[in-house]
């Protein structure tokens, strides 16, 4: 594959497709700094389908959409693009290639980028590769925020297939119980409610004794799914306490 003919090619769809009107409300909504073509995430998406079909193609395309740059800034949705390409080839991905996610991680400064990374190529290479999830140990007592909720979203696709690392899900929960972020605080919820949907029982018993501790956002995602007769007592301790 040619990387930077198949880069050129992806960067030109999406440029084409642009909005300006939508691009300029992106950039709000997302405080962004990096330009925008307004292309909606779906377009991007379709336009990142590309002719990659090895772990060394994967890579390279992802990091030469990850860098472009225009008019001497980053590019929003040459970076959604990379992301795709990363998601679509994480079946080719190695253990090593964990440290690619961190990298990418480490390079963003917005949810949109990192929940995409954190959890449909990290958390998808953890559960490929079980040894990977003592690096998640290491994240979730990161200083840089982001990797923290990189470590809480990771463990999703454990819950959504019904093998759910529960030792990590309590530690990482207790761990970052008191975080004033609402970043953390709403990730550990959704992992939480996603985890409720099929054992709504444990989450149930995790929350009980926090509920003087646990923030308001983590706890309406934790019981959004549970019945009303677990739900309410556990919404009134948290009122009471």
């Amino acid at each position: 594959m040619d990387v930077a003919g198949e880069t050129a090619r992806i960067r030109a769809a999406l440029r084409d497709q642009g909005d300006a009107e939508r691009a300029e409300y992106e950039q709000r909504y997302l405080r962004s700094g990096l330009l925008h073509y307004g292309v909606p995430v779906p377009a991007v998406r379709r336009t990142a389908r590309s002719a990659a079909r090895t772990r060394d193609e994967v890579l390279a395309l992802a990091g030469a959409l990850w860098a472009v740059t225009e008019d001497g800034r980053r590019v929003h949705e040459t970076r959604m693009a990379a992301i795709e390409v990363l998601v679509r080839g994480t079946p080719l991905l190695e253990p090593a290639d964990l440290a690619v996610a961190e990298r990418l991680i480490r390079d963003s400064a917005s949810w949109v980028y990192v929940d995409g990374l954190a959890e449909k190529v990290a958390g998808r290479l953890v559960l490929r590769f079980p040894p990977l999830a003592a690096t998640l140990d290491g994240w979730v007592a990161d200083p840089y925020l982001w990797i923290r909720r990189s470590a809480l979203l990771a463990l999703l696709p454990g819950v959504r297939t019904g093998s759910p690392d529960l030792d990590r899900l309590a530690r990482y929960g207790d761990a970052l119980l008191g975080e004033s972020e609402f970043f953390i605080r709403k990730a550990l919820g959704w992992v939480l409610r996603e985890h409720s949907k099929k054992d709504p029982a444990w989450v149930a018993s995790w929350v009980a004794p926090r509920t003087s501790r646990i923030s308001g956002v983590t706890l309406r995602e934790a019981v959004r799914h549970l019945p009303a007769e677990s739900a309410e007592p556990l919404k009134a301790a948290y009122r009471a306490g």
